[in-house]
């Protein structure tokens, strides 16, 4: 199967190198020159930079706290606040595996340790000539996993454009260097095309899209606006619809990448109910590795009508 439709290759204009975009190609030198060091060291940096991130007065540290209460009402408030910690110093690594994920070289890549369960279910999928989709969460590591099961999976993913150019054009570029294809979130019917060829697509929907195709059900037992964009793909394209998860191992151990059994039955023919299943799907995971979720993403900001703001 030849390049599918998606994103092009971006092209490097003049226009990249204007003064006010300077310091976005300092920074990213700064993340090439940070994914050179040895993935121990990287670790390590990582580590040290979340210490500092917890002990730094943020807004974001109050919306972390804010969606831990509401999906943690079970622990008391010590145990909420040391999750809040290490979530915080989970942030330190997050920007390491964002460098590393983006401007490591495929070799470095290689040298990281990675457990991979459950790819019996993808050949399957692929044996009955069907397209996957690869559901999973905004995890701290999503970019750096991204490109670990790149390895082992042809995967095309859906992503928004960045507000700076600069940026836009490096990390599209890393993206395609090891993704089949990068889908724009708006690009609908390429994503289609992609999944009826037999494609994989690696899609998260947890997050506040404030979009018009939103369902209002439950993340945690909290109404949480969330993109129906499941349903629909799979519904369009015939996908099978298969949960994809991804954690830190402890220590310098690497990755644990885990492929679930699909979702059978989804889509149905009721969009929202497939959401919910989706959303409680997600939830499993963030349970086993609560920490290395994106907690300080607002999640329930777009309430129903009615319903008073909980930032």
């Amino acid at each position: 199967m030849g390049r599918m439709p998606g994103t092009p290759y971006p092209v490097f204009t003049r226009s990249l190198l204007a003064p006010r975009l300077w310091p976005a190609w300092i920074g990213v030198g700064i993340m090439k020159l940070i994914a050179m060091l040895p993935w121990k060291v990287l670790m390590a940096i990582g580590r040290m930079l979340g210490a500092g991130i917890e002990r730094f007065p943020s807004p974001r540290r109050e919306v972390a706290a804010t969606n831990i209460a509401l999906c943690f009402p079970e622990l008391d408030a010590a145990a909420q606040k040391k999750l809040v910690d290490a979530h915080l110093r989970d942030i330190g690594m997050m920007l390491i595996e964002f460098a590393l994920g983006w401007m490591g070289s495929d070799r470095a890549i290689a040298r990281i340790p990675v457990r991979f369960e459950g790819l019996e279910h993808l050949e399957a999928a692929h044996a009955q000539g069907r397209g996957v989709l690869l559901v999973g969460g905004h995890f701290s590591h999503l970019e750096l996993c991204a490109r670990l099961v790149s390895q082992r999976i042809r995967i095309a993913g859906m992503y928004r454009h960045m507000d700076n150019p600069v940026f836009e054009w490096a990390v599209l570029r890393a993206r395609l260097g090891y993704a089949r294809a990068m889908f724009d979130k708006d690009d609908i019917r390429g994503t289609v095309k992609y999944l009826r060829s037999g494609g994989t697509l690696w899609y998260a929907p947890d997050q506040d899209m404030r979009s018009k195709d939103n369902a209002f059900v439950p993340f945690f037992g909290v109404i949480a606006a969330t993109i129906t964009g499941t349903h629909h793909l799979a519904r369009m394209s015939h996908s099978v619809v298969i949960p994809f998860f991804h954690r830190r191992l402890p220590g310098n151990q690497g990755y644990a990448l885990r492929l679930g059994a699909p979702l059978e039955g989804l889509p149905s023919a009721d969009a929202e109910a497939d959401t919910a299943r989706v959303n409680l799907s997600i939830e499993q995971m963030v349970r086993e590795a609560p920490e290395q979720y994106l907690w300080v993403h607002k999640r329930f900001k777009t309430r129903p009508e009615g319903s008073p703001p909980i930032y």
